[in-house]
């Protein structure tokens, strides 16, 4: 349901803010807003984030950004994080399908609203999703678009974006029509692929977003979309025939969304959690059906075929800003000791957790000095006949060796790997440049614990075609050897040092 507008807010002016604004920006370890904050700082605004575990926003390179701890379901805490902010953009949704997510967004929309009066906010800024609310079948969509009512409850004034598919590298829609069309030459798809949407590329997005601080009495909803209007059927095709591929697509009654989401999850690097709400979208047209976002604002979004070339450009230069890799952390404080094959995110997964009895830095110091000239604690003469067999094919093998015999930093090549994260005493993943039949990582994860640390070692593949899964299959047999022992063998490294040095150590604390 529409909020009726002004008839002159259509013909709004832009006006600049006279002052740097004080901006708050929920969901900041989101999709959305991680690319929104550097936005908002390049433009000169003060911005505060909030997250119920700061932690994962200490990565980023976002001088001046106050990160605080909150969580938005307590009215209290809200009332905390929006105490001095001018504006405050309300990021959080869950993609979880159900009744149950339904009520608990609607409730903290509802709390975040009240709150935000109370604390003198001036302007509440929300990106929800696109549809007609007498035609919406979704309950994701019929939730985003309630969260959005919500949040006016409280008297605040307040902006809602609707958008449909959001095309950009890392989005959850664009990942999903990515992986299905690179894996699939022939793809059967329920008949919901003939519906029409109007995707919007993710920099326009961010755009409207922004310049939505510069018109201090918007209000309302405002439908935004790119210049094409599409089937899902088009959608998969232009970004096939972008990528130089031939692909084919037949539809067929599917009796239920959950067979397509699982399908997704499968083949995706999108989880059921997510895929089974977008699928559900998927049925609803999403097509803007009242264009006064373009007469108030100055944005002009791209058509569909630019947004999925950027979005591949950035994916080619290893510059994607925000995208599903983040949730590769995943160690947690009660996981045991355990061993897991399986999938995360249409990864495929062979992961070890063990207990050390050593320090975290102990065994970080261990974990960074494999390879090179001292090769690999386990098994060494298998990785040394896995480079042999990669040269054969044109691969770098393991004749690169490693910068440093202890020392790693992002970028460093290692064998036939490359240091794509590290967090010193915490966190290594190294990438494969190897010949694959899709794309690898080697992970080593470590934590604390009263009788020493943890380390979680996981392997991941993200397997590129049935190619891809018949690789991961045929190895299987041979990381059952080498990787259990790979763990097993920095343990005891870690711990004859720890063995050596307790007695310094020791004294050291007294």
């Amino acid at each position: 349901m529409s909020i009726p507008q002004r008839a002159s807010e259509d013909h709004l002016p832009e006006l600049r803010p006279t002052r740097p604004l004080r901006v708050l920006v929920t969901g900041a370890t989101g999709y959305i807003g991680g690319r929104l904050v550097p936005r908002l700082l390049a433009k000169g605004h003060h911005v505060r984030c909030v997250a119920r575990n700061p932690s994962r926003l200490e990565g980023h390179d976002w001088p001046g950004v106050e990160i605080v701890a909150g969580d938005l379901e307590d009215p209290e805490e809200a009332a905390r994080v929006l105490r001095d902010i001018d504006v405050a953009y309300y990021l959080v949704h869950s993609m979880a399908a159900g009744q149950a997510f339904r009520v608990r967004d609607r409730i903290t929309a509802l709390a975040f609203g009240h709150a935000a009066a109370q604390a003198g906010v001036r302007r509440i800024i929300y990106l929800g999703g696109l549809g007609d609310p007498d035609k919406v079948r979704s309950m994701h969509l019929v939730s985003r678009q309630e969260v959005g009512r919500c949040l006016s409850y409280g008297g605040v004034p307040t902006i809602e974006f609707r958008a449909a598919v959001i095309v950009g590298s890392g989005s959850a829609s664009f990942e999903m029509i990515r992986h299905l069309i690179e894996r699939l030459p022939v793809m059967i798809a329920p008949t919901w692929v003939d519906t029409r949407c109007q995707p919007i590329g993710i920099r326009s997005v961010l755009e409207y977003l922004v310049e939505a601080l510069d018109h201090p009495t918007a209000e309302g909803i405002y439908e935004i979309g790119g210049d094409d209007v599409l089937t899902y059927r088009d959608l998969m095709l232009r970004y096939a025939r972008i990528r130089g591929l031939r692909r084919f697509i037949v539809s067929l009654p599917v009796p239920k969304p959950q067979l397509s989401g699982r399908w997704v999850d499968f083949l995706t690097p999108i989880p059921f959690s997510i895929a089974q709400p977008l699928v559900e979208s998927l049925q609803t047209e999403v097509v803007v059906r009242n264009n006064r976002a373009r007469t108030v604002f100055s944005v002009k979004p791209t058509g569909y075929d630019h947004a999925v070339r950027l979005a591949l450009t950035r994916l080619a230069q290893d510059s994607v800003e925000t995208t599903w890799a983040s949730s590769l952390s995943s160690l947690t404080q009660d996981q045991p000791e355990a061993s897991t094959l399986g999938s995360h995110e249409g990864m495929l997964l062979d992961r070890y957790r063990r207990r050390v009895k050593a320090t975290s830095s102990q065994m970080f110091d261990a974990i960074c000095t494999l390879g090179g000239e001292e090769g690999w604690p386990v098994g060494n003469f298998l990785w040394q006949l896995r480079g042999i067999m990669d040269r054969m094919v044109g691969g770098v093998g393991m004749r690169r060796g490693r910068r440093h015999p202890r020392e790693l930093r992002v970028g460093d090549p290692l064998d036939f790997w490359r240091v794509e994260a590290l967090e010193a005493g915490h966190l290594l993943r190294l990438r494969a440049e190897m010949k694959l039949p899709g794309r690898a990582w080697l992970q080593f994860e470590v934590l604390p614990d009263p009788r020493g640390c943890r380390v979680e070692q996981t392997a991941f593949f993200e397997p590129l075609g049935i190619l891809g899964y018949l690789y991961w299959w045929a190895v299987l047999p041979f990381h059952r050897f080498v990787f259990p022992g790979l763990v097993g063998g920095l343990m005891k490294q870690a711990e004859v040092v720890e063995t050596a040095e307790w007695p310094v150590s020791k004294g050291r604390h007294r």
